[in-house]
């Protein structure tokens, strides 16, 4: 029986010191029956020049330059002109480890459609990594080892865009590259949790995520807070949200008054509520901030989180405990 070709999607841009290694890991993988698609997305350094001097060696490595412009229009190119039974995206500046195409698609072969492969992430940088990103990390490994990835959806993308492996027809399925949403990773994520593609559980590290001051999650416009704040609410909104209950806004710091702005652009009614004395009583877009314990005025709320100290957070998810409330069906944290 023929192995199944795996299609590779790889934008880059000014990424000329880093595509050798990346390139040098997917030449490395124990799964060899695979096509890598470069497209360069308007490159100003030598990133052209050294794919291409691979391509010359590699038939699998394919070239092309971006039609359009930005990296949405790019990995559209990039699936336009594939042809493998099963996708991925690779970022020019990662290093897959040898096996991470062959864990994958073997978990996607035993488990059939609907399903999605992810992998655990190992993060690297040359002057250490921060504690930020170690915090993610262990965070998004823990999801990723019992497949729980949903449950924490709107805290923050919890699908390592580098390191997912589908079957091209869920990934048709769930609009591929098509919409025109930033970040556009985590607005993939989100809908492959529409689709509810279940998340195979996998505890091994398949990707080695590089960390540098100029990386595009870092630097881009696309990648600021209200682009994550607006992708989030947009899928609250229509995947999660319940018309016939009330809604409350938890935390009026910069992220309850960007979530408040979008409910009120949405004509979404809400409470806003929040546990600073300081603030109880107060008016911000014309909304009352309420005391939390206004909660148990109203029947079977749903809230919004938008409070970012941890240990509030703690505080927060024992007084949901204390009221019967569950993740994900009563309250939902942003941040």
């Amino acid at each position: 029986m023929a192995k199944p070709l795996v299609s590779i999607f790889v934008p880059f841009k000014n990424t000329s010191a880093f595509l050798p290694e990346c390139i040098n890991s997917i030449l490395a993988q124990n799964y060899t029956n695979w096509e890598a698609i470069f497209v360069d997305d308007g490159s100003e350094d030598d990133s052209y020049k050294t794919v291409k001097q691979f391509s010359e060696k590699d038939e699998r490595i394919q070239l092309y330059k971006n039609e359009g412009s930005g990296i949405i229009e790019a990995l559209r190119m990039a699936f336009r002109l594939s042809s493998g039974h099963y996708v991925t995206r690779m970022d020019s500046d990662d290093i897959m480890t040898p096996d991470r195409l062959e864990v994958m698609l073997n978990s996607l072969l035993k488990h059939g459609k609907k399903h999605l492969a992810v992998g655990q992430v190992k993060y690297f940088r040359t002057d250490g990594v921060s504690d930020g990103y170690a915090r993610y990390e262990r965070w998004i490994n823990q999801l990723t080892e019992t497949g729980s990835n949903y449950s924490e959806i709107y805290k923050e993308c919890v699908i390592p865009s580098p390191c997912w492996l589908l079957h091209r027809d869920d990934f048709t399925a769930c609009e591929s590259f098509e919409p025109n949403r930033y970040p556009e990773d985590y607005d993939l994520t989100f809908r492959f949790y529409r689709a509810n593609y279940k998340c195979i559980p996998c505890d091994k590290v398949l990707l080695h995520w590089r960390d540098y001051s100029t990386r595009t999650s870092r630097t881009h416009e696309h990648y600021a807070q209200n682009y994550f704040l607006d992708i989030k609410t947009h899928y609250f909104l229509e995947l999660d949200y319940d018309k016939s209950r009330p809604l409350t806004i938890w935390g009026a710091g910069a992220k309850g008054k960007t979530v408040a702005k979008l409910l009120l652009k949405n004509k979404v009614p809400f409470y806003w509520i929040c546990n600073n004395p300081k603030k109880i009583g107060k008016h911000i877009y014309d909304q009352e901030l309420l005391n939390f314990d206004y909660l148990t005025q109203l029947k079977q709320p749903q809230s919004i989180v938008t409070v970012a100290n941890e240990d509030a957070q703690r505080e927060i998810r024992a007084y949901f405990k204390k009221q019967n409330m569950l993740s994900m069906t009563d309250y939902f944290f942003f941040c």
